[in-house]
């Protein structure tokens, strides 16, 4: 039996959750613009990511080991929750924003900005939201080792997805001060919400 499927799932999940307009990614821009940094910012959060993705697997598979019932209630909560996202995303399609950074002054000490990147990880509730609970809960859908391996996709896109902002920053700031690059973004995010919802139900 092949894993395939939920590592591509995992990875499709994780970017999808990480790849919208937020105070992290603003950060990260705005330290890879400045080349400031950079590669303390982006291990500190994708380690953050791995972490907190892991330790919601094995927390929610635990849990669903005891009340396997439960499994059946968060696949219906985790759908509803991903076509609310997916809605929230095609909203923004319809009036999409841009991700502009202020380029400040150079000189902000490495662990003023560490301990930045840090906060806007660990203080931020969403966080625990799409990578303990929502991340958890989809990936104990494909049993197991299954659900390992779509952990192992979502942090797979966690170390993708920051390095390319973060050292891509200068070329892809032009990319994402354009409303239009986001809502094609957003478009993306939505159609991948909309497909892991029904994998939910539809899953074994």
């Amino acid at each position: 039996m092949t894993y395939f499927p939920s590592l591509l799932a995992g990875l499709g999940s994780g970017l999808a959750l990480i790849i919208a307009i937020g105070a992290q990614n603003a950060f990260i821009l705005r330290q890879g613009i400045r080349r400031e940094h950079v590669l303390g910012v982006v291990l500190i959060c994708a380690l953050s990511d791995a972490v907190l993705i892991f330790a919601g697997v094995a927390g929610v598979g635990a849990l669903v080991a005891t009340a396997p019932w439960l499994l059946v209630l968060a696949r219906w909560a985790g759908a509803a929750f991903l076509v609310g996202y997916a809605f929230v995303a095609l909203r923004r399609v319809v009036r999409p924003a841009a991700l502009t950074v202020d380029r400040g002054t150079p000189g902000t000490t490495r662990r003023s900005v560490l301990a930045t990147a840090a906060a806007l990880t660990w203080l931020n509730p969403h966080v625990y939201l799409d990578t303990m609970i929502l991340l958890g809960t989809i990936a104990s859908a494909h049993g197991d080792p299954g659900r390992w391996i779509f952990a192992a996709g979502a942090v797979l896109g966690s170390f993708l997805w920051f390095p390319a902002l973060g050292f891509g920053a200068r070329l892809l700031a032009g990319f994402f001060a354009r409303p239009g690059s986001w809502r094609v973004l957003d478009g993306l995010v939505a159609a991948v919400m909309l497909l892991v919802a029904i994998s939910l139900l539809t899953g074994p």
